[in-house]
């Protein structure tokens, strides 16, 4: 069974007396494990699809089932619970809490999980740990490098064992070493834990990364190929 499932969704935006449809019927599965790039050109429709896939908005018509689950159908606290148990999130813009520590930083997504302080903190540590920050849990945003800061970020998005992770343009703010090494990042969680990464970037050399690549025109989808991962070490 898919672990995504998009079955003819449109997106209609009204903007004054216009109707915008972002997203035309889009249709597509991914299974658990895969590693998709999402491209296309600035209101192709991928970061609309992106929002569909994040559960942060509803399609206008259509069905997008999660993990077996239909979206649609649920409400405002129940897409807030799907989204913390299944998906993490990463951003271009790191999206971290300025005076805040790294740890503190990676123990948000468990604030509604019931678990105690010290539960937080141990799960904390062992997702820093696995993305290279290991004893780096006391520093600031401000006290890490850009690359430093994503990592934090993504673990982040690792800390409540989430089966998905959305990646908005995650290398956007990094120079292309500090690319490749979070690129390396991604690729290890995909083969050695299973992840299923999905990725919205415009550059080729990223999207190079992936063993699939969909792409967005005009609210719809006109390429869609699976293929071997590159090597691009």
């Amino acid at each position: 069974m898919p672990l995504i499932e998009a079955h003819e969704i449109t997106k209609i935006y009204r903007i004054g007396d216009i109707d915008l449809k972002a997203l035309d019927g889009v249709s597509l599965m991914i299974e658990k494990g895969e590693f998709v790039a999402i491209m296309g050109p600035s209101g192709s429709g991928k970061s609309t699809f992106m929002n569909m896939l994040g559960c942060l908005d509803k399609p206008t018509s259509g069905r997008y089932l999660l993990d077996n689950i239909d979206v649609g159908s649920l409400s405002r606290d129940e897409l807030a619970g799907i989204r913390n148990k299944k998906i993490g999130f990463v951003f271009q813009g790191f999206n971290l809490l300025p005076r805040t520590s790294a740890i503190e930083n990676v123990e948000l997504p468990m604030l509604y999980n019931g678990l105690s302080a010290k539960e937080r903190t141990m799960h904390a540590i062992g997702a820093l740990k696995s993305v290279g920050l290991e004893g780096w849990g006391d520093h600031q945003p401000n006290q890490l490098s850009g690359g430093q800061q994503q990592r934090v970020a993504i673990a982040r998005a690792l800390v409540n064992n989430a089966p998905i992770i959305l990646a908005d343009e995650p290398t956007g703010n990094l120079d292309s070493k500090t690319s490749a090494e979070i690129m390396e990042l991604f690729t290890g969680l995909n083969t050695e834990s299973n992840i299923t990464v999905i990725l919205v970037t415009h550059e080729n050399d990223i999207a190079a990364y992936s063993k699939r690549i969909i792409k967005f025109l005009d609210g719809r989808i006109v390429i869609d190929e699976k293929r071997a991962q590159l090597n691009v070490t």
